[in-house]
């Protein structure tokens, strides 16, 4: 009986050991093989590609010092930023290119990075643009659709505060190298609301009327004046709400690009075009020390 237990005994341990390693080998097999499988190529699912986007936001440009501020650099300024990006192996890219990418297969550049100008000040056709030419880059223009209405008619050329006409955006647009957006037709102001914010007091379906009227208004007007509609929409001083990212969702735009200060990842997917962050350039800071920050930020 003795000799039947110790028999039973030393079965019923090798089993465990046996089940113990069977266990083992089963995980190996579900954990690392799949690695190993990915490592090679072979039935493994493709990493995801997310591309690092730095976005700059520039306003008016000045060569006048004392008319310098928060949203007005000067033009040399803005050269040396320029510069910085051709001499460092940055290039610039459109709105189309993001979304050629996300929805068409489209392959970005090394170091993609993106101008953007608001406002559509007179400016950035007197200062930027020829800069933009002299160093082949590409920028993206948002003006306030009404200013763009006004100046033309009024054809007031003040370099400091006028806006630029639609003949100067056509021809900034017909170079290849200005692609324009849309920043509201008259949204820009604070009177009753800020930006495309909600007021407390509007209704939903007042809101949606008032919304969409504004932004198709600016659709329409660079329909007939550029012979192209934008794409994405920039929010002006980065005002948005729930209901206008619904909205703009439904009315096709692919892109909205908002005004915080952080570094965007690209990927694959048609949210990360969504709410675009952006560095605002200030005039306190040397190119070397802006660049370091925001492609560290």
């Amino acid at each position: 009986m003795l000799w039947v237990k110790f028999y039973l005994k030393e079965y019923v341990f090798k089993f465990l050991i046996l089940a113990i390693f069977s266990i083992f080998a089963l995980i190996t097999v579900f954990c690392f093989v799949p690695e190993i499988q990915n490592r090679n190529g072979a039935s493994a699912e493709v990493a995801e590609e997310v591309i690092k986007l730095p976005i700059l936001m520039y306003h008016g440009l000045t060569e006048n010092s004392n008319h310098e501020n928060k949203f007005v650099i000067n033009v040399g300024l803005f050269e040396s930023d320029l510069e910085y990006l051709t001499q460092n192996g940055f290039n610039t890219i459109f709105i189309r290119d993001l979304i050629d990418f996300v929805y068409n297969d489209g392959i970005l550049p090394e170091k993609p990075i993106m101008i953007t100008f608001d406002d559509g000040y007179r400016n950035n056709y007197f200062y930027a643009f020829p800069l933009i030419k002299k160093y082949e880059c590409k920028m993206i223009f948002s003006p306030i659709g009404k200013c763009i209405d006004d100046y033309t008619k009024i054809q007031d050329k003040n370099i400091k505060y006028s806006h630029s006409t639609w003949p100067e955006i056509k021809e900034m647009v017909d170079s290849g190298l200005v692609e324009v957006q849309n920043h509201s037709y008259d949204m820009h102001s604070c009177k009753k609301r800020k930006g495309c914010k909600k007021v407390k007091s509007e209704s939903k379906s007042s809101y949606e009327k008032f919304f969409k009227s504004d932004v198709l208004k600016f659709q329409e007007e660079c329909l007939k004046n550029l012979g192209t509609a934008p794409t994405a929409f920039v929010y002006p001083f980065g005002a948005m709400c729930n209901e206008s990212e619904e909205l703009l969702h439904d009315l096709g735009f692919k892109v909205t690009v908002s005004c915080e200060g952080k570094i965007n990842f690209i990927r694959k997917k048609p949210n990360s075009l969504y709410k675009l962050r952006r560095f605002i350039r200030p005039n306190k800071i040397s190119t070397k020390k802006f660049f370091k920050k925001i492609t560290t930020n």
